[in-house]
């Protein structure tokens, strides 16, 4: 049984030291039209290293024909598949670059977009590339106004601005629980002017309101009145803007408490 495993072993070190030797021989070959061929079929194989290896200097060799367009595409598209979206994305926007006519440059503008959404982390971390993609598909839709990729580009965007009113609504919540009430009610007006419509926006209002009560209750005795009056001037809004509010109980109590601690002070 064993000496069986050590010839199987044995058979699949043959195999891959022949198969390496054929690569070599398709690397080191001055024939670009075999190279070319081996590099599609490494591609179409998935064997996207392989054809990577053999595509880069075919870049150079074809480019301004149409095979230097595949071959470019080809390039773009290995990186993808190696899940490097950062190389894809550059190598994609730069096919464009190179071949504004192709009838190939929509997808690789899309792609360019799409690479950068593939490298958008969760939102609690940087958000620099979900800017970047959010940037990258508004440009696709004003370089392909009619395409058909316009209503996927859409969802996009609203999937990855959602990302970004995490990430902001995350925030203001951090500066909440720390008791930093001045950038607490920054950050949550902030979310309010940057994303209008967002999904927050009751829970964003009404932290708000409450920011503007704890720092006022919090401040020193020339300032309490002042922003005890400006707390009142917050709840209003709220009432007017949020009138079945989830938190107009607590918001109530809070004006209360504001009416109260201005009387005493009449």
């Amino acid at each position: 049984m064993l000496k069986k495993a050590t010839l199987v072993f044995i058979g699949f070190l043959l195999i891959f030291a022949s198969s390496c030797s054929k690569y070599n021989r398709f690397l080191k070959s001055t024939d670009y039209e075999l190279k070319y061929k081996k590099a599609l079929e490494y591609y179409e194989k998935q064997k996207y290293q392989n054809a990577l290896g053999l595509l880069e200097e075919l870049v150079t060799i074809f480019r301004g024909n149409e095979k230097g367009e595949k071959v470019m595409l080809y390039y773009a598209y290995s990186q993808y598949g190696l899940d490097d979206y950062i190389l894809a994305s550059y190598h994609f926007k730069n096919f464009v670059r190179t071949y504004p006519n192709s009838t190939f440059a929509e997808e690789a503008m899309y792609m360019n977009a799409y690479c950068y959404m593939l490298n958008s982390p969760g939102s609690t971390l940087d958000q620099s590339n979900t800017i970047s993609a959010i940037e990258e598909f508004q440009l696709f839709i004003t370089m392909y106004p009619n395409s058909n990729r316009i209503m996927e580009c859409n969802t996009n965007i609203d999937a990855l601005r959602l990302k970004l009113e995490t990430k902001a609504f995350d925030n203001a919540k951090l500066y909440y629980n720390m008791g930093d009430y001045k950038s607490s009610i920054v950050s949550l007006n902030n979310i309010l002017k940057d994303f209008p419509d967002t999904r927050y926006r009751d829970e964003v209002s009404f932290l708000a309101l409450k920011s503007n009560y704890l720092l006022a209750i919090n401040s020193i005795e020339d300032k309490r009145i002042e922003r005890l009056k400006n707390t009142v001037k917050v709840y209003y809004k709220f009432i007017d803007k949020y009138p079945k509010s989830l938190y107009l109980n607590q918001a109530e109590q809070i004006f209360e408490a504001c009416q109260k601690n201005i009387n005493k002070k009449s």
